[in-house]
């Protein structure tokens, strides 16, 4: 999977190409969210925002969506989160965490991300995941998960 590479957003605001091997060597929590301003997910980017100082002692966050990088930097900027946001709008990363899935709402199909959270290894194999992750909590499982390692 360290071969992956997308577009993401830097600390800078920047354009910036990222890969999953610019992390070799320490643990990455990867979590999938389906919109950048949307209620769930605003309330997990900013649990995550929130307790950076806890994750961080073990692993770099980066959060995925299917949303451009001229919204991810506004969401970036409006929540004053703290973390990688990567762009995965071709869905790329998505379907290799096969978090790209059929989905469902009234009645109607249609394509979208699965909410899920990744933890990978310092060789960026997949340790530990969570899908179908409901937001309330989820960053205290991580946390919890984070502290027995």
């Amino acid at each position: 999977m360290s071969g992956i590479n997308l577009q993401g957003l830097d600390a800078d605001g920047n354009e910036k190409g990222y890969s999953l091997s610019n992390f070799k060597g320490q643990r990455v929590i990867l979590y999938f969210y389906p919109k950048d301003n949307t209620s769930g997910c605003t309330q997990e980017a900013c649990d995550f925002r929130d307790n950076i100082n806890r994750l961080t002692n073990y692993a770099t966050v980066i959060g995925v969506s299917p949303d451009n990088i001229k919204s991810h930097k506004s969401f970036k900027e409006k929540q004053s989160l703290n973390f990688i946001l990567l762009s995965d709008i071709e869905y790329k990363l998505a379907e290799k965490f096969e978090v790209w899935k059929e989905k469902s709402m009234y009645g109607r199909k249609y394509m979208g991300i699965e909410r899920s959270t990744f933890i990978l290894d310092k060789n960026g194999k997949i340790e530990k995941e969570w899908r179908k992750v409901k937001v309330k909590c989820h960053v205290d499982e991580v946390i919890e998960y984070l502290n027995a390692i």
